[in-house]
């Protein structure tokens, strides 16, 4: 799908300003009065390029509300790689985004983004015990012999972290750069965490939330 072809946009969730999240298709086409939620860092530089952008820290809250109903994203910490790597890659951000109606709770998504594994997925969990949707970030990419993206077994460490009630694998089939198909990770589900309820969709598919 290319921009032309979305719906009109409430606004634009943005986890990091790399190539494979926010490309030059993306900055030349898409709507820039939309407002785009993404770290400070990112929000700084496509202010640059024209785009109505809001920057957030950890655990900063963003809301949009239509009537009745909200709209909440909230930034969660994020951890893109350890060690040398991590100083030389952008700030990352998890969202959690949560949906009202008449202001009772109708979902909560988890929007991992490019993390790895850590204590900081511990304090989301503290914090947010009830997630319905963790979107999952995977492909076990490596840069310079440095893992920035989580492979299988991470990813099975995230879910036995956050808990979530469904979880949706993407972002592990786009590079060459990419280590860790997803068929590793279905694989090692099954043996690990045989209760968990996976959706893959396949590319270009749908997923449906529910009510």
């Amino acid at each position: 799908m290319q921009p032309a072809g979305l719906p009109v946009l409430n606004a634009v969730v943005l986890s990091h300003l790399h190539g494979d999240h926010f490309d030059r298709i993306a900055r030349r086409e898409l709507d820039r009065t939309v407002p785009v939620v993404t770290t400070e860092q990112a929000a700084s530089r496509l202010r640059r390029y024209g785009f109505t952008s809001h920057g957030m820290q950890p655990w900063n809250r963003y809301e949009l509300t239509n009537g009745e109903e909200s709209l909440t994203v909230e930034s969660l910490p994020a951890i893109h790689a350890y060690g040398l790597i991590g100083k030389m890659l952008p700030p990352v951000m998890g969202s959690l985004l949560v949906h009202r109606a008449s202001g009772a709770v109708r979902r909560r998504v988890y929007l991992s983004g490019d993390t790895l594994t850590g204590d900081h997925l511990d304090e989301i969990s503290e914090r947010h015990p009830d997630i319905d949707t963790a979107v999952v970030h995977l492909g076990g990419t490596r840069i310079l012999f440095w893992t920035v993206t989580m492979d299988a077994n991470q990813g099975v460490e995230f879910l036995q972290r956050v808990r979530p009630r469904l979880a949706v694998p993407v972002h592990y089939d786009d590079y060459r750069v990419f280590r860790s198909p997803l068929s590793d990770f279905l694989s090692a589900i099954k043996r690990d965490l045989p209760g968990q309820l996976i959706e893959a969709p396949v590319r270009g598919g749908t997923v449906l939330l529910g009510d």
